[in-house]
Order: C-alpha cells, then sequence, then structure tokens
C-alpha cells in the first residue's frame, strides 16, 4: 500500500484543504496543490505506457525528477576535478580562466599522481631558451598560387545551425582579432561567418552545402563563388568526423530556417539530408583529383581534406594514390574518435573510429615513408583545451591543432550535456533567439581571443623549458609516459615510428603496414580481396 501512500494522502488533504480555504482563503494553494496531486496521481493509474507510474503513482514523476538532474547532481557535486567524462572540471576551469584574463597558476602542487600509470610530462632543460614571440604559425600549400599562413591553434569545424548566430559572431571576430582560422563546418559559410571578417577554412561535406545544384550535386559554378571570397584561406573536404564517422545526418525539416536554407542552398522547411559518402568521388584516385579541381577552382588556395580513420586499408588506397599520381593535398586533418561537437548516436560516440593519437601517428608515418611527410601539412582535432596538449599533440606528428569544445568552453559552454535538445542554457548550440540574443558576441569575441592567446603564451614556456626555438622542433622523444610503476617511456620508444622513404622500399615490420599496406587499392575503397573472401565464407 506505501506505492499509493502519496496518492492516498492527496486525496485525503484535498477534502480538508477545502474546508480549511472555506475559513482562510489562503489556504487555496493548498486545494491547488492536492488537486494537481490528485489529477496526476489518477492519470497515472489510467495510463498504460508506464508501469512504474501504475504502480506508484504521484511518486514516480520524484524520480524522474531526480533522474533529470542527474547529471548536474553529478557534475556540480560529486565528480573529481580530474574525472575527464567529457571533460574535467580542471580543464574547464583552466579555459574559463584563460578566456576571462584571470589567473591561471595552481597552487600548492599537482592534483595529478605523478606514480600513476598514464601519468605524461614534457621534460625540461639545462639550458632554456628565450622565445621572443608565441604567434607560432604553419605555411600550408606553399607551392599553392595563394598559401596560407595558419596558427598552430585554430577553431574545429562546428557549423551554422549547430551554433547559434551570435556564437558563430564571436568566434569569428576571436579568430580575426587573434590572427588564427574558423573552420565553418559542413553546414557552409553564413553571413554570420561573413560579417566580422575573420580568416574562414572552408568544410565541404557530403551534402555540398553552399556548392550544391537542386539535386544535391557538387556544383562548380556555386563553389567557385564562395571559395573565391578574400575571406576563404583554405577548403577542407570532410570525408568522415570523429564524432560520427562513415553516419552521415539529418537537420529535421522544422529546424531548416530561412536562414539556414540560404547557407546551405537547400528548401526550407525540408529535411536537410548529409549523405554518409560522397557523390562527386568514388575512388581514392577520384578524391585527389577532386581536391585537385577545386584547387585549380578556387584560384590556388590550400585544398586538402579531414577524415576519422577507419579501415586502415583506405586511407593506405589514398596514399598510394598520391605516391602513384603526384597528386596530393596541401594538408589533412586528423579528426579523433573523441571528437564531440557533432551530436552523435550512443554506439558511435562510444565504439566507432580510431582515437586521434592512433589516428594522426598513422597518417604521419605512412608519408614519411611514402617520403611526402614535407610536402603535406597535417591538423589534428581530439579533445585539445591546453599547451601541453598542443606540444604533445605536435611531439607525436601534427603541424597545428584545431579544438572545438575548447572554444565552446571560451564562449561560456557549460558542458550542460545538451547541444542536441535546442536548449542550450548558454546560448551557444541552440537556434532558440530567446536564448542566443543573450550570448553577447563582443564579450565572448574578447574571450575566444584571450583564450587563444594565452594557450599559445603557455606553449611558448613550455617550449622555452625544454630547450626549444619552435613547435616544429617537438619531437616524441620529448614527451614521457608512466608506463607502470618502475618503467617510464618516451613516446618515440613506444611507437614505431617509419624512416623517410621506408614504404619505397617495401612493407616494414610494422603490424598495420605488414597487415594491409599490400592489398590497398588506388581504384577501389572496397577491402581487399581476401577480406572479401573471407567475409563470403563467413556468410556461408
Amino acid at each position: 500500500m506505501h506505492r499509493y501512500l502519496v496518492y492516498l494522502l492527496a486525496i485525503a488533504l484535498l477534502p480538508v484543504c477545502l474546508w480549511l480555504a472555506t475559513l482562510w482563503p489562503a489556504w487555496y494553494w493548498g486545494v491547488g496543490l492536492t488537486a494537481a496531486m490528485v489529477a496526476v496521481g489518477t492519470w497515472d493509474l489510467l495510463q498504460k505506457r508506464s508501469t512504474l507510474r501504475r504502480n506508484y503513482p504521484v511518486l514516480a514523476h520524484f524520480r524522474y525528477g531526480l533522474e533529470s538532474i542527474g547529471p548536474e547532481i553529478r557534475q556540480y557535486f560529486v565528480q573529481s576535478d580530474l574525472e575527464d567524462v567529457p571533460f574535467s572540471r580542471q580543464q574547464r576551469a583552466l579555459v574559463y580562466q584563460r578566456s576571462k584574463n584571470e589567473m591561471d597558476t595552481v597552487p600548492f602542487g599537482t592534483l595529478r599522481s605523478t606514480y600513476a600509470v598514464d601519468y605524461e610530462w614534457i621534460n625540461h632543460s639545462m639550458a632554456p631558451t628565450t622565445i621572443g614571440h608565441h604567434d607560432f604559425r604553419v605555411l600550408v600549400g606553399p607551392d599553392c598560387a595563394k598559401p596560407y599562413s595558419a596558427s598552430v591553434f585554430n577553431i574545429s569545424a562546428m557549423s551554422f545551425g549547430s551554433l547559434s548566430a551570435n556564437a558563430v559572431r564571436a568566434l569569428n571576430e576571436g579568430a580575426r582579432r587573434g590572427g588564427f582560422y574558423h573552420d565553418t563546418g559542413e553546414g557552409s559559410i553564413s553571413p554570420y561567418h561573413k560579417e566580422k571578417g575573420g580568416d574562414l577554412v572552408w568544410e565541404i561535406g557530403s551534402g555540398y552545402f553552399g556548392c550544391r545544384d537542386e539535386q544535391g550535386r557538387f556544383s562548380e559554378e556555386r563553389f567557385i563563388a564562395n571559395a573565391t571570397l578574400d575571406q576563404v584561406k583554405m577548403i577542407e573536404i570532410k570525408l568522415s568526423q570523429g564524432a560520427k564517422p562513415g553516419h552521415g545526418g539529418v537537420l529535421p525539416a522544422p529546424k531548416v530556417s530561412a536562414e539556414i536554407a540560404a547557407t546551405r542552398g537547400v528548401p526550407e522547411g525540408v529535411d536537410c539530408v548529409s549523405p554518409s559518402r560522397h557523390s562527386a568521388f568514388s575512388t581514392p584516385v577520384e578524391l585527389l583529383q577532386f581536391v585537385a579541381r577545386l584547387r585549380e577552382l578556387s584560384g590556388g588556395k590550400p585544398v586538402g581534406f579531414k577524415l576519422a580513420i577507419g579501415h586502415p586499408w583506405e586511407w593506405f588506397g589514398i596514399a598510394k594514390a598520391m605516391s602513384e599520381t603526384g597528386l596530393l593535398p596541401d594538408f589533412i586533418v586528423v579528426d579523433g574518435a573523441e571528437g564531440g561537437t557533432g551530436a552523435a548516436p550512443a554506439e558511435f560516440v562510444d565504439h566507432v573510429g580510431i582515437p586521434m593519437y592512433e589516428a594522426l601517428l598513422l597518417v604521419h608515418n605512412t608519408l614519411v615513408g611514402l617520403d611526402l611527410r614535407e610536402r603535406i601539412r597535417i591538423g589534428a582535432a581530439g579533445k585539445i583545451t591546453s599547451a601541453f596538449d598542443i606540444a604533445r599533440t605536435i611531439a607525436f606528428g601534427a603541424d597545428w591543432c584545431n579544438a572545438g569544445r575548447g572554444f565552446m568552453f571560451a564562449l561560456g559552454c557549460i558542458q550542460s550535456l545538451s547541444c542536441h535538445t535546442d536548449r542550450c542554457p548558454t546560448g551557444i548550440a541552440t537556434q532558440d533567439a530567446k536564448r542566443w540574443k543573450h550570448l553577447d558576441p563582443a564579450d565572448k569575441a574578447s574571450r575566444v581571443q584571450n583564450y587563444h592567446d594565452k594557450t599559445l603564451h603557455a606553449l611558448m614556456e613550455l617550449l622555452c623549458a625544454a630547450g626549444l626555438n619552435d613547435p616544429a622542433e617537438l619531437g616524441p622523444e620529448h614527451i614521457l609516459r608512466r608506463v607502470s610503476a618502475v618503467e617510464i617511456r618516451s613516446l618515440a620508444s613506444l611507437y614505431r615510428y617509419l624512416e623517410p622513404g621506408e614504404l619505397l622500399r617495401g612493407i616494414p615490420d610494422h603490424a598495420v603496414f605488414h597487415d594491409f599496406w599490400g592489398d590497398a587499392r588506388t581504384d577501389s575503397f572496397q577491402p581487399p580481396a581476401r577480406l572479401q573472401a573471407l567475409r563470403a565464407s563467413r556468410s556461408q
């Protein structure tokens, strides 16, 4: 009977409250409360969708209420400072402090256990250097007609539609002030990207938003109109993203406003589909031909592609096609499976794609092995927030880093995990004007600039302490990791790094290359014949 206790109490108290209200009108609030509880309990008993509500009328709603605020309770009261799910309190605090130009020093020693497995650090030098600036840059596309000098830290791909108008304004103005680039995301170039004049990397996905015809196919004419804008510095073909590689996506019709429709070149009020694969090419060679064509159509701007590494033979097929045809991208951005600004199914978030460091190392090793590394720049994205994250990523093999969620924190994101609900409490990841209009672009642009500036200043201090003069001097030998209670290894000794030209001399003694390099094809993304035969035998 205790299951119905709250409901029965409400029934019993309702006439009492009615009687008290005839004597003291203030008691009408009690009448309203008990009447509401009786109505809810009665409905709970009559409905058939929820067994819990039928078994625990009224009381079940208290459980739902507590469950709904569970993430906030854990984040604010239970989660430790170092529990990084998805980002730790310490990581968020560092971004907030730097974006607000506040003190970011830490008192009384580290919170980390320096003897715990996986603890990492950068070795310092007995002869520290002095660097006169922290505006570290990488020249992308030196052989292009319009090469671009990119910062080593930039804003990763996040589309207008996923982000609000004021969030895009703030990011782009921050990028303009700080001299770094702002990736548009596959949602194309909105008026809010153009408004402030910050450098743009235009990302082109499988939906060809901003450069598509009425049938959704790639349109050269519309591509040229956007690609030749002075503000667009590079073009990035999105093959896949870390949050949901191989999935595609749909922006539901109610969310396809007039602004989004005009930006993407799609009909207003109709489902906006991003297919899971491109239609402009279907083989590694065709991909590289597409890269070369976009470079020509853009007037000689650097063109590259972004991918989350999946089947190794597919990436190897692209790399082989580069070596055989001489058609090279100017850059490659490696997106790790830990990327997460795009909402995705739980299985994709948790179990699809290779994490950034392993993916980055595979791409770097392949290009080194083909003697192409000096001609192709590599960017990397995946849960990067601090100067040490940047240093470690460059040491692994990247030339520069991108961050999405780090810059969202700079805008004021509180990690409420409501990006996909259109109810973002900070006005960043929503199209609800009642929410995003309260985000002040001028103030947040200053925070974006501050975060970038102070993070690169911290990177400079790390380099000086290590006795280095530029991020390009970082190598895997500089980063140390504790692998057990009694063993410390550098990244250089933990991972197999290929020698220049090693793949041109034969298949190296390396598990992934040994298993898949010989079978990779330049004319197809299909699996090697032996794997297809194995699949066929399993299906019989």
